[in-house]
């Protein structure tokens, strides 16, 4: 083979691997929402509520809290309670607390998890601190609620869910600008 048809070969090779990494690219998120459920993980919870009002006082779900922070994160943050009994169709609520123990301002976005994962599309909540970014002064302490309603149509062989927060530093990614900003409106 002479040079030229070797390097086109290897061009049009090249190519190939190039378009195949871009689709593999794209199929990685339904490649991981299907991995995630089946294998129970980073459960996600429903969007807004919009079943009837109507208590199920015959049946009781235990639902556990749990937050962690990740890696570069410093903040003091977990539940009031470890867990509660509610009903489903009941609205509840639970305050989380944060503390900034840092002497800068600090800005922080919680990322929730259900599981079992079957049980995600079930709970609903209707306020949440996880919607928006928090702004910590140095030196500050928050109480944050979480207002939910687990559906009446969850699944009857499911008695315990688990809400779990991750919570992450995200100062740096806020220009400064905005940072000062956002510092100023915290209450």
């Amino acid at each position: 083979m002479t040079e030229e048809r070797l390097t086109r070969r290897l061009v049009v090779r090249l190519c190939l691997v190039v378009v195949a990494m871009f689709g593999f690219g794209f199929a990685l998120v339904p490649i991981y929402d299907v991995m995630c459920q089946a294998f129970g993980i980073n459960g996600k919870t429903a969007g807004v509520y919009e079943g009837q009002q109507a208590v199920d006082e015959q049946r009781q779900v235990r639902v556990q809290f749990l937050a962690t922070n990740a890696a570069d994160m410093v903040w003091e943050f977990g539940p009031q309670a470890d867990e509660v009994v509610v009903h489903p169709g009941d609205s509840t609520q639970m305050l989380f607390v944060a503390y900034n123990p840092t002497d800068k301002p600090m800005t922080a976005q919680a990322i929730p998890s259900v599981a079992p994962s079957k049980a995600a599309a079930y709970f609903h909540k209707t306020e949440c601190f996880c919607f928006t970014q928090q702004v910590l002064q140095p030196g500050e302490r928050i109480e944050m609620p979480v207002r939910f309603i687990i559906d009446r149509d969850l699944p009857a062989d499911v008695r315990h869910l688990t809400l779990a927060y991750t919570l992450f530093d995200v100062t740096a990614r806020k220009p400064p600008v905005a940072q000062a900003t956002l510092t100023r409106a915290a209450p």
